[in-house]
């Protein structure tokens, strides 16, 4: 097992499940003393204590990233605790069904999906910086990694809140590297695609998989570890040099022109790529 974490505090909201939770264990397992964050209290404490029962270092602390007073106390709590912030992956965001339901195209969206979007996916990144930052920077810097989404990058049909959100969250890193880059700190965004979490292998339909996949560069679709991989990368010494950047973290689908599946299907039946 690395060490390359050791001594190092990382927080990981989101963390009850699905990208966050592996990313925790990947940081846990490679040293890092990792507390998990996550506004249900009694999931992301059981994924805690799993760690801790595998013999590595993490705590639960349950509060809403919309709350500012809850993010406030929270990181007070993490520093009175362990005395250091070291790491930070704004991971969490409000996709719940109900908000699903109200985040279509514009004329039908609902507004109060847009506020409550803006309100976790990027408000709260910022409350959590705000409040860490201090500590961060006494202790001579660190990394911050926030999970953005190709619906960040490119306009879509629906969910339209969260993607102008997460735009929101990716230009939010560049203010805090450009901020707080001679200061130690790192800010850097993965642009997160389709990856088969537990949510995506229970409740999206093959077809719409297939669809996907189509679209992909790479000839699987991602994990949860391969997001993980990227994340504690950008958290690690490797990456001392990246700051202030995008990674697209999608298999190549934000990565060519949105005619490429049918020009694939044109060329099939023409037996050539000569356009």
């Amino acid at each position: 097992m690395t060490t390359a974490f050791e001594g190092r505090v990382a927080i990981v909201t989101g963390a009850g499940q699905g990208i966050g939770a592996d990313v925790a264990a990947l940081l846990a397992e490679r040293g890092a003393t990792v507390i998990l964050a996550d506004i249900a209290k009694d999931r992301v404490g059981a994924v805690a204590d799993a760690l801790c029962s595998a013999g590595h270092r993490a705590d639960a602390v349950a509060f809403d990233l919309a709350d500012e007073d809850g993010v406030a106390a929270a990181v007070a709590g993490i520093v009175d605790r362990h005395g250091r912030i070291d790491i930070i992956h704004n991971n969490a965001a409000y996709q719940a069904p109900e908000q699903r339901a109200g985040d279509l195209d514009v004329i039908n969206l609902a507004t109060d999906a847009w506020d409550k979007a803006f309100a976790v996916n990027a408000r709260g990144p910022m409350l959590l910086c705000k409040y860490a930052l201090p500590t961060m920077i006494a202790g001579g810097g660190g990394s911050l990694i926030h999970s953005a989404s190709g619906f960040g990058l490119l306009g879509e049909m629906t969910l339209t809140a969260y993607g102008a959100s997460k735009a929101a969250l990716i230009n939010l890193s560049r203010f805090l590297a450009t901020q707080y880059g001679k200061q130690g700190v790192r800010s850097n965004v993965v642009a997160i695609g389709f990856v088969l979490s537990e949510t995506a292998v229970e409740t999206t339909p093959q077809a719409v998989k297939d669809v996907l996949l189509d679209h992909h560069l790479n000839p699987t679709l991602g994990s949860m570890r391969d997001i993980a991989n990227v994340v504690a990368f950008l958290a690690s010494d490797e990456s001392r040099f990246i700051n202030g950047a995008l990674i697209p973290v999608d298999g190549g689908f934000t990565a060519h022109q949105p005619t490429m599946v049918d020009f694939q299907r044109l060329f099939a039946a023409a037996g050539s790529n000569q356009l």
